[in-house]
């Protein structure tokens, strides 16, 4: 969320970096502007109000003390008006902060000054690449087709339990995807993340906290009875640990760790390009979060996305590292990184990562604050990337390492799955 000061004293910059994201923020701030103004003018005449109550208390006081008590009764009705005219100034006071903050919160953040102008990813900027795209000739399968002809992954199974979007992993395909999980959290680990493992339904709050309400309600599954979410990522409960927190300014950077199964409804998701692992409802992803000092926050931003991209090396598989134009990133992105992964198979890329920085637009909404050096309170920024979501990455492996005697596994994985082929 952005802050109050940010919309008025940066107006012009503010208006201008959101029309990068494609939001005609002008009629909505200057909205925010004038109830902030009507704001103050209210708080200054209840101050004023409460300032005479207090005076004409003392005079009363003093009245009875002096034996006049009908001129101190006659300032008791005063006081009594003064006590009513007090409390519709205070409501009004509270139904203009509300429509203030209930705009505030539909502007997106800001995005960095280096996020490139664009409305869709074509117009996304790539920053590198690295790997090699296999040579499959003529015996390449897309994974749907490899997970039957394997045994590993069952589509319809899931689709009979559940639904579409909610596959069942046998054998092979069940070890290689916790062999995976186990991999990218020894990664990280080793890093300096420490890991968690949060729930995996979150309050109203911490749905707010994180961004993803009030925006994307819509895409979140909602247990009605408890109001409680099922998480998208384990971004959201994660970052919630530091939920109305303030921390000393000498524990940064945080870094947290954690795998979970994430829920996404993906409402209006179909076609061919969503086929098969390409797009879950469920599917299992390992996160990552940072808390950073804002002055090193994109520091922490640019070691995030090497840790990601060493990950994918690993895995030997082709990649390329994109950074979002203003039209695609998130509402709650300042910069946003993505990492897409080549399916030789199905001949196009796959995103299997992002990595953002959010400045303090999350920490905004969380009340996450940090002690400065002169003790003063200040808004920490908040990071997380994908590290990484499996169903893509699967699919990736799966096809680019087919071979006429089986699948084959990446070395650096083998030690977790304990075996070096799929037959």
């Amino acid at each position: 969320m952005l802050t109050l000061k940010q919309i008025r004293d940066e107006r012009e910059n503010t208006i201008s970096r959101l029309a990068i994201k494609g939001v005609d923020a002008a009629p909505i701030i200057d909205q925010i502007i004038e109830l902030d103004n009507q704001r103050k003018a209210l708080q200054a005449e209840l101050d004023n109000n409460l300032a005479e109550q207090n005076s004409i208390a003392r005079s009363i006081g003093q009245l009875f003390k002096e034996g006049k008590a009908q001129e101190a009764n006659q300032l008791k009705s005063k006081t009594a008006e003064l006590k009513e005219l007090s409390k519709n100034i205070d409501l009004k006071l509270k139904e203009v902060s509300e429509l203030q903050n209930s705009l505030i919160v539909t502007l997106p953040n800001v995005p960095n000054a280096i996020v490139p102008e664009g409305k869709s990813a074509e117009d996304n900027v790539e920053i590198r690449r690295g790997g090699d795209v296999p040579d499959l000739s003529n015996q390449k399968l897309p994974h749907w087709e490899l997970t039957k002809k394997y045994d590993i992954i069952d589509f319809e199974l899931g689709n009979k339990l559940t639904g579409a979007g909610f596959p069942v992993y046998k054998g092979k395909g069940a070890r290689l995807e916790r062999a995976l999980i186990s991999m990218f959290l020894d990664c990280n680990t080793e890093a300096g993340y420490t890991e968690i493992m949060p729930p995996l339904m979150v309050n109203e709050a911490s749905g707010f906290g994180t961004g993803q309400l009030p925006d994307k309600e819509g895409q979140m599954y909602h247990c009605t009875q408890d109001n409680f979410y099922l998480i998208p990522t384990a971004e959201v409960p994660v970052t919630n640990i530091f939920r109305d927190v303030i921390i000393d300014e000498k524990e940064f950077p945080v870094k947290y760790t954690a795998y979970t199964p994430c829920f996404r409804r993906e409402a209006g998701s179909y076609g061919k390009d969503v086929r098969g692992l390409n797009r879950l409802h469920q599917f299992n992803k390992v996160e990552i979060v940072q808390l950073a000092h804002p002055e090193h926050s994109y520091e922490a931003l640019d070691e995030m996305v090497a840790h990601v991209e060493s990950i994918i090396k690993k895995l030997e598989l082709p990649y390329r590292i994109i950074r979002l134009c203003g039209g695609d990133m998130s509402f709650t992105s300042a910069l946003t990184y993505d990492f897409e992964v080549y399916s030789a198979a199905q001949e196009r890329w796959l995103e299997v990562s992002s990595v953002s920085n959010f400045e303090t637009f999350q920490a905004n909404r969380l009340k996450l604050r940090y002690k400065d050096s002169n003790k003063k309170t200040q808004l920490a920024h908040t990071l997380n990337g994908s590290s990484l979501a499996l169903p893509r990455i699967v699919a990736a492996l799966l096809e680019n390492n087919q071979t006429p005697d089986g699948i084959r596994i990446p070395a650096a994985l083998v030690p977790y799955t304990g075996f070096e082929i799929i037959k």
